[in-house]
């Protein structure tokens, strides 16, 4: 184990000195030390309870004959953060979210690593920081909120539920007292939010990575079983630690499970969020991941499952779950040949096939079967073009069949915040191609989601004759033609710098293209007098992130002397 070398000898007496301080019995030496990476904070409706779930977790560790040592990392709620500049630190938290992990474990030795996040940048920022560290881990994230139950509503309620009414209260579809009542029903209680959005695909994910135990992305943060999948999670991180030669975490997120995990992103049309975190994860990773390859499992596998936003009747927990979870959609899916490789291990010992074995057929209504599939390729699409170079990602689950295919004049908005102002005033209309832009990693600096523009266009009744393109990324709650992830972005040069108002742009999502219908010439022209902009930031942290930043076809990772 590699505590050993601080539990023996005389060098390292202070070492074990300041252990017993902490609350360590002399006893317990040479246990293995298991940290505990939580991210409770009392800003987060789906983390205000993990300060229980560490209590508890620790506790079974100690029954189970290891050490616990619980640390926390940040969160940052995009909900909250949305809409004013703190939204410009919810990605790169990310990034120091892996740092903490890999600098608490790593500076106190520890065995084996159990993580609790839930919301969105958490998951992934902890899945970079488990792959560096490269120990045995288990994920056992604190489980997704209850949909809402809104009187009146036509079907349950979320988050998205919300941002929508708001731009209908502009409009006077809803009064004053029925945006009130979403306000205080939509977001019922503890747990990530209750829609398919970026904090539950990535918890999905995580049980097809084969580094979380079945059930970690669709039981109920307040369900009982919840309780049971903590403890079970406990007690086989200390297993695994006090094996000889124990799996790591990259004996599971391998290059078959990464494939596992992006076949079911496509089946469950996931957010499209999971496409820069999984990119980020495979790079920590050593895997060769990028978005042709994502492209091409989404041109090869079905949509069997569409939940909230893409169909706001249908909930992870409620659901999901109710229909046998993650297990039954890639039980499903695998009758695909050559998409799922069921020989992958998973942490709980069994492979990925045997865990989704026992999961109950398609419901047909949560879950279709495959000859009832929603689509016959996956839910997120991957789009290439002048326009985006190195691509772009779509939710295709989430448009409307009428705008798969759109042609339309462009809107141009400098910022989010610019573009929020002009569609709830009035300067978007029917046809139009909405672009947003310096708003990726570099030029946001942070790329910012763009929930409130879309649930604007949204609440607006524009969804069915709207686009939206932009190198900013958008909210797993998004749905409609929004197109984001545009790489290369507009501060690093890309085209979408070059647009201009009324310039046609054509979509064709099926065909996977994204173009700028101006001759080259022209763009030669426009190209010639445009420079780079000043930095919006020029200190603290977010000058330091886009010095660094890369484009989101990279995933957004940070790189030295790029």
């Amino acid at each position: 184990m590699r505590s050993a070398k601080l539990m023996n000898g005389r060098v390292f007496a202070g070492a074990r000195a300041l252990y017993r301080a902490a609350g360590v019995d002399g006893k317990d030496f040479g246990k293995p030390i298991i940290a505990i990476a939580n991210s409770f904070d009392e800003f987060l409706p789906g983390h205000v309870h993990l300060n229980k779930v560490g209590r508890l977790i620790s506790e079974a560790i100690k029954e189970a004959g290891g050490i616990p040592r619980e640390f926390n990392t940040m969160a940052v709620d995009d909900g909250i953060a949305m809409g004013h500049t703190g939204m410009l630190y919810s990605l790169p938290s990310r990034d120091i979210i892996a740092d903490t992990v890999e600098y608490q474990v790593n500076a106190h030795c520890a065995d084996a690593l159990i993580c609790i996040p839930n919301c969105d940048k958490i998951v992934p920022g902890m899945l970079m920081g488990a792959m560096r560290l490269n120990i045995p881990t288990i994920f056992a994230s604190g489980g997704p909120m209850r949909a809402g139950k809104t009187p009146g509503a036509p079907h349950d309620t979320d988050l998205n539920s919300i941002f929508e009414g708001v731009a209908a209260r502009v409009i006077d579809k809803i009064d004053d007292a029925q945006l009130e009542a979403l306000e205080c029903t939509a977001c019922p209680g503890p747990g990530s939010c209750s829609g398919m959005f970026t904090a539950n695909s990535m918890n999905c994910l995580c049980e097809a990575l084969g580094i979380a135990l079945p059930g970690n992305g669709t039981i109920a943060a307040d369900d009982p079983a919840r309780v049971e999948l903590w403890r079970k999670a406990a007690f086989r991180i200390v297993e695994l630690a006090k094996m000889e030669n124990p799996p790591r975490a990259k004996d599971f997120v391998t290059a078959k499970s990464f494939q596992n995990a992006l076949v079911l992103d496509m089946a469950m049309g996931g957010s499209s969020n999971t496409v820069l975190h999984t990119l980020a994860i495979a790079n920590e990773a050593g895997l060769k991941v990028d978005l042709k390859e994502l492209d091409r499992i989404s041109r090869m596998t079905p949509n069997i499952c569409k939940l909230a936003p893409s169909k706001g009747e249908f909930h992870i927990a409620e659901d999901c779950r109710r229909v046998g979870g993650i297990m039954a959609i890639l039980k499903e899916i695998a009758k695909v040949p050559g998409l799922i490789d069921g020989s992958a291990p998973t942490v709980s010992g069994k492979t990925l096939a045997e865990e989704y074995s026992a999961a109950p057929d398609p419901d047909g209504t949560v879950i279709r079967p495959l000859e009832n599939a929603y689509s016959k390729v996956g839910g997120l699409a991957i789009l290439f073009g002048n326009l985006a170079a190195n691509g772009c990602v779509v939710k295709a689950a989430g448009v409307d069949p009428k705008m798969l295919v759109h042609k339309g004049p462009a809107v141009i908005f400098e910022s989010q915040e610019e573009a929020c102002e002009g569609i709830l005033g009035g300067k978007v209309k029917e046809g139009d191609v909405v672009v947003i832009r310096y708003e990726g990693p570099k030029g946001g600096p942070g790329m910012q989601e763009m929930l409130a523009p879309t649930s604007y266009i949204m609440g607006r009744g524009l969804g069915s004759s709207v686009a939206l393109i932009t190198d900013g990324r958008f909210s797993g709650a998004t749905h409609g033609a929004c197109i984001g992830h545009v790489s290369p972005e507009a501060a690093a040069g890309g085209l979408i710098g070059l647009v201009e108002p009324g310039d046609i742009i054509s979509i064709d999502i099926p065909n996977r293209s994204v173009t700028l219908e101006v001759s080259d010439d022209v763009l030669a022209e426009r190209r010639k007098t445009w420079k780079p902009r000043e930095p919006k930031i020029k200190t603290g942290y977010l000058a330091k992130y886009a010095s660094l930043a890369t484009s989101a076809d990279t995933g957004g990772v940070l790189r030295v002397g790029k």
